[in-house]
């Protein structure tokens, strides 16, 4: 196959900003919500999709993107299909990796834990917050499953519409819902001139605390 593009030479100089170890937070929730706070501001699009990474049984990993919706010192949330690809991994192996890669601040948070379902209160709280069309799509998508045609999909969203017309708000499906992700480290990334960049890890102590390191680029 004929190369149009020079991969090899794609480079990328990194300058922006530094990190160190005095710079960051105690805490690394903390550390987040300052980090996430300054992608917002910045108007990066979809500041909140991050590269949701799982492995079942078999050990073969799998990642997509999804949106986180809400981070507190309980862990960090995300909704899904739990008959899907990532929801069924995650049944087998709830060990779970987030990235959050922030190209135009030259920053990326790796965050690694184990993934809980949610409550079906709070699943449901959330579930009908959402737009209409998107409680449908939830209903119809047997997500991760094969579709024998778009024709199908869209007959299915009908079917969806057509079973809960005149209902003000549609019920939480049986097999969709939550997760929070409880970390037990996180990596911040700084990128920095000539590869050298920062990379301030934090990991749980025994005292329930965070230890800080800096790892070499």
């Amino acid at each position: 196959m004929e190369m149009l593009i020079d991969i090899a030479a794609l480079r990328q100089n990194y300058a922006l900003h530094t990190l160190s170890e005095s710079d960051v937070a105690p805490d690394p929730f903390e550390q987040f919500r300052t980090w996430f706070h300054e992608a917002v501001n910045s108007q990066l699009p979809e500041p909140n999709a991050f590269v949701l990474a799982t492995a079942g049984a078999g050990g073969r990993p799998g990642a997509r993107t999804v949106l986180l919706k809400e981070f507190t010192r309980d862990g960090f949330v995300f909704y899904t299909n739990y008959e899907s690809r990532k929801g069924r991994e995650l049944l087998e192996n709830p060990n779970a990796a987030m990235l959050f890669m922030w190209l135009e601040l030259q920053r990326q948070v790796r965050i690694e834990g184990v993934a809980e379902k949610m409550g079906a209160a709070e699943s449901l709280a959330y579930f009908q917050s959402r737009p209409r069309a998107s409680q449908i799509g939830a209903w119809a998508s047997q997500q991760s499953t094969v579709a024998g045609s778009r024709e199908e999909i869209e007959r299915r969203q009908k079917e969806a519409e057509t079973r809960f017309e005149g209902f003000d708000v549609l019920p939480l499906p049986p097999f969709w819902g939550g997760y929070r992700l409880k970390p037990d480290s996180f990596e911040y990334w700084q990128g920095r001139e000539s590869r050298l960049h920062d990379r301030i890890a934090y990991s749980k102590s025994e005292n329930g605390g965070w230890d800080i390191s800096r790892l070499m680029p």
